[in-house]
């Protein structure tokens, strides 16, 4: 692959996007292994869970959202609510990954993997390297693998149902804040998208703002529907007791 490019290929016209599946080899190779795994070491039950998780994660880095990345920001946006509240949710049922790691500590991880994504000059050296991009993709999806598999874990008590949607509240405020300041700049933070947004139609900083609502609105509300959950569940469990 041209390493002038970032990893995703260059930035798509709107007529060209329904072609612009990325179809690496390698990844193709990585994504067949990552689901024999999951069909190996999940249970029946939860293979449903699996194959969503595994769709997510094909969704992101194999379909033409992958390209679109590279042309708006507001698509990296997506591609990080996508990995963090739908992905690693449903790849924690389907498969725990270190469920008995505080999920403190998992919080704190995947809330540095996101200011570090959002770090211009991390942004621009990702944009550069597709081992910088690989290893920050890594950093965000495996921590936020760990943290739904903590708060996820079946048995919790009343006080510790309650204690997860706390952290599960965490997580949607760091969303939140990353959000926020997407939002509100009033300069333009990665000149990377200037040209790409401009062939969507978009100016590049109405790009950046709505990046920001998408970490808001659509990252939220599945975050927030977990969370709702697991507080009704420690309300329920706390009053029988």
């Amino acid at each position: 692959m041209n390493q002038s490019l970032p990893y995703c290929g260059p930035a798509p016209l709107p007529q060209d996007l329904w072609r612009s599946w990325n179809l690496d080899p390698l990844l193709l190779l990585a994504l067949a292994g990552f689901g024999a795994l999951l069909l190996a070491r999940t249970a029946p039950d939860r293979r449903l869970a699996a194959g969503a998780g595994w769709a997510a994660v094909a969704i992101a880095f194999a379909s033409p959202l992958c390209a679109l990345t590279v042309a708006l920001f507001s698509a990296r946006a997506a591609h990080h609510v996508l990995i963090l509240t739908l992905a690693a949710p449903a790849l924690a049922h389907a498969l725990p990954l270190l469920p008995r790691l505080p999920a403190g500590l998992s919080l704190a991880a995947v809330t540095a993997a996101m200011v570090a994504w959002h770090l211009p000059q991390v942004y621009a050296a990702a944009w550069g390297s597709d081992l910088v991009y690989w290893a920050l993709q890594l950093a965000m999806l495996l921590p936020a693998w760990a943290f739904w598999s903590a708060v996820l874990r079946p048995g919790a008590d009343g006080q510790e149902a309650l204690q997860r949607a706390v952290l599960i509240g965490g997580f949607a405020a760091v969303m939140g804040f990353v959000g926020a300041i997407l939002t509100f700049s009033p300069r333009l933070l990665y000149i990377q998208h200037v040209e790409g947004a401009a062939a969507w139609g978009l100016d590049p900083l109405a790009d950046q703002q709505l990046a920001g609502l998408v970490m808001w609105v659509p990252g939220f509300l599945p975050v927030a529907v977990i969370g709702f959950a697991m507080l009704h569940l420690g309300w329920r469990r706390s009053f029988a007791a």
